[in-house]
């Protein structure tokens, strides 16, 4: 049992990088078979087809939110708004590590299929939400901070629209100015927002 969960670990694990690195499409089933090195019969008995694949990884990125993105951006961050802008400094790391070749995984394969069936679409729909959401509680913390009234779910989508919108630009330019001036307007609007709060 631990031998299979292992392999199956490693084939989930492979195509998350391939998705990623060349786009669910251009992924073939040959290609994770070259990356994890296991036969076609142990990949098939996990995984019936390819779509089947799509949804184990849609579902790893959903559960690892914490330990894989949120946890490693956050290490020694407290305050609450500037959490908000760590995980985005998170982001605008990869994007230098890559070259600015550094596309948002989930962001990535929702623009690929254009008609994803409802499983796949749900999946990349509860990755947006979950993203959102640890937004919204940073929010809910900052208390005070922002104004009474402040639709908090609705600033917590706005962040994410612009972590989608400036990583895109950023990949599509080469260039990752795209991505920080972004995210300075965002920064000024979060700003607006304390100094309303403090004058009220």
């Amino acid at each position: 049992m631990q031998a299979q969960r292992l392999t199956r670990e490693r084939i989930v694990e492979a195509a998350m990088e391939l998705f990623w690195l060349k786009g669910y499409n251009s992924t073939s089933i040959a290609d994770i078979l070259s990356r994890t090195q296991v036969n076609s019969g142990s990949l098939y008995h996990f995984f019936p087809g390819k779509q089947d694949l799509l949804v184990a990884v849609l579902e790893q990125y959903r559960d690892g939110i914490g330990p894989m993105l949120l946890a490693p951006a956050w290490e020694g961050v407290d305050d609450p708004v500037e959490r908000v802008f760590a995980l985005l400094d998170r982001y605008r790391g990869l994007i230098l590590e890559t070259d600015c070749t550094y596309g948002c995984p989930i962001g990535s394969i929702a623009l690929e299929l254009h008609e994803p069936d409802e499983g796949v679409r749900r999946l990349l729909a509860e990755n947006f939400t979950g993203w959102a959401a640890a937004i919204e509680r940073c929010l809910d913390v900052a208390g005070e901070r922002l104004p009474t009234g402040t639709d908090r779910a609705a600033l917590a989508e706005f962040v994410l629209t612009v972590m989608e919108g400036a990583v895109m630009q950023a990949r599509t330019y080469r260039d990752v100015a795209y991505f920080d001036r972004s995210v300075a307007q965002l920064r000024a609007h979060f700003d607006a927002l304390e100094k309303i709060a403090c004058a009220a």
